[in-house]
């Protein structure tokens, strides 16, 4: 019995203390999630380097759809109907696509999450296409990089840089009596408790 009990013992603390280890990838997965107004927006993508190669205008070519990452497609979710840079998204998951050109970028959110890389792009799947600016940095980016930086509780920008350059993409909510409505509720329902 004593030695049951030292094996259960064993192979639980064995359990509580292992690693999940995987192989060291060229260009890591990350994931961000965000609380957003009363949701959450998360963005899953590749993160390749430069590695001393020039990025857009070489590895990245312009007037070509890319994946905004590496390897899967970038994956980019909302857990309400947003305003994407001046166009209506609802609630869900999207693939992430950037056809860059040296002063514009064209960011594209598409249905089709499951692809690997572009290679089966359909623009037929696009829910929406917005154009940003290029901005220039003074210090290089080594890892493509997306963030979110909040304007208040309502609005953000997405950042994605990369190299030396750098757009921003206005996200916001679209019903803001909607949302003041559901907090308003949610603040009755915490006062009944």
């Amino acid at each position: 019995m004593k030695r049951m009990i030292f094996s259960l013992a064993l192979v639980f603390s064995a359990y509580a203390f292992a690693q999940e280890y995987t192989t060291p990838v060229a260009s890591p997965r990350q994931k961000i999630e965000q609380q957003f107004s009363i949701s959450k927006i998360g963005i899953d993508y590749g993160r390749p380097g430069a590695k001393g190669r020039q990025v857009f205008g070489g590895i990245v070519p312009f007037g070509k759809i890319w994946r905004a990452g590496a390897n899967a497609v970038t994956k980019i979710s909302f857990g309400q109907e947003v305003d994407f840079n001046g166009k209506k998204v609802g609630a869900g998951t999207y693939a992430l696509f950037i056809l860059p050109e040296k002063d514009t970028w064209k960011i594209i959110l598409n249905t089709d999450t499951k692809q690997w890389g572009a290679f089966n792009y359909d623009a037929k799947l696009n829910v929406a296409e917005v154009s940003v600016p290029v901005l220039s940095l003074d210090q290089p980016v080594e890892w493509f990089t997306i963030n979110f930086t909040p304007n208040g509780n309502t609005d953000l920008d997405m950042d994605i840089s990369w190299e030396k350059s750098k757009v921003i993409v206005p996200i916001k909510i679209v019903d803001n009596e909607a949302v003041s409505k559901i907090i308003k509720d949610l603040k009755a329902e915490k006062a009944k408790k």
